[in-house]
């Protein structure tokens, strides 16, 4: 489920403590479960000891871990992957633990937990992750209305299906997409090509409304329970939600008709039909 406010939390709460420390340990812990994907290898890893990690940024819905030598540790959370610099939610689904020496000020560890083992670690190149930035469209919090315009008017799909491709905007996923459409008005039926100029308007700003009090709120954890921030603490943005999963509620918009569910890309989409013509 991580997407973007989820990832940008997780880079947040773990920034402090892993910025410029050194990799005394990294290990990938025994699993009884589904093993996470490992690229190129799992012994090359092991070459990252003594390393320095620089910074701590996110691509996308992906957590980078830079290192002082240029290389970069991938880590694509999905549907059930945390990054966390306490204990997790169990033992039995921890994948990934780095150790840093310990001090006083920060913790002294960094942590991968997946419960359905859907996530991937991978360590590039510089030359790998310039590519993988190139096959990536813009973040969705950078995003312009000349952005959107130039981004949206080569494809006649539903804006709501445009808005899940990295490769149109990166970090925007399933539950975002229908609170960003409705905040903005805008039908998720509507092809991407036949916005006007107020709706790319519209669209920009609903999009950094939305992800950026979901950033505020560090992220919507939802009934599975799986997504916590950094701290092993539920987000709190599932609290503000105004349409995902409201199917048959009234519209918060309007008060008048109520949320409907439709099928989209083999997604659930959720929208008013009447605030969303």
């Amino acid at each position: 489920m991580p997407e973007l406010p989820e990832v940008e939390t997780m880079v947040r709460g773990i920034r402090p403590h892993c910025e410029n420390r050194v990799i005394q340990q990294l290990e990938f812990t025994p699993c009884p479960r589904k093993p996470i994907p490992v690229s190129p290898s799992r012994e090359l890893f092991k070459t990252l000891v003594g390393q320095t990690l620089a910074r701590v940024g996110r691509l996308g819905k992906r957590v980078l871990l830079e290192l002082q030598s240029g290389s970069v540790i991938i880590v694509e959370p999905r549907m059930t992957g945390l990054l966390l610099v306490t204990n997790p939610p169990s033992d039995t689904h921890l994948r990934v633990r780095v150790t840093f020496p310990a001090n006083d000020q920060q913790a002294d560890q960094l942590l991968f937990w997946d419960r359905r083992g859907l996530g991937t670690v991978s360590l590039l190149t510089p030359a790998e992750m310039q590519s993988r930035r190139q096959r990536l469209g813009p973040d969705a919090l950078e995003m312009t209305p000349d952005l959107w315009a130039l981004h949206l008017k080569e494809t006649s799909r539903p804006i709501k299906v445009v808005l899940l491709d990295q490769a149109v905007v990166a970090g925007i996923g399933n539950l975002y997409a229908s609170e960003i459409l409705h905040v903005a008005g805008i039908s998720p039926l509507r092809p991407a090509n036949k916005l006007s100029a107020p709706q790319r308007i519209q669209l920009h700003q609903a999009t950094l409304d939305v992800l950026q009090l979901a950033i505020r709120y560090e992220g919507s954890t939802l009934n599975d329970g799986t997504y916590r921030n950094a701290l092993n603490v539920d987000g709190g943005y599932q609290n503000h939600h105004r349409v995902y999963n409201k199917e048959d509620s009234p519209c918060p918009r309007c008060l008048k008709a109520t949320i409907q569910r439709i099928v989209q890309a083999q997604r659930s989409t959720f929208y008013c039909p009447a605030c969303q013509k």
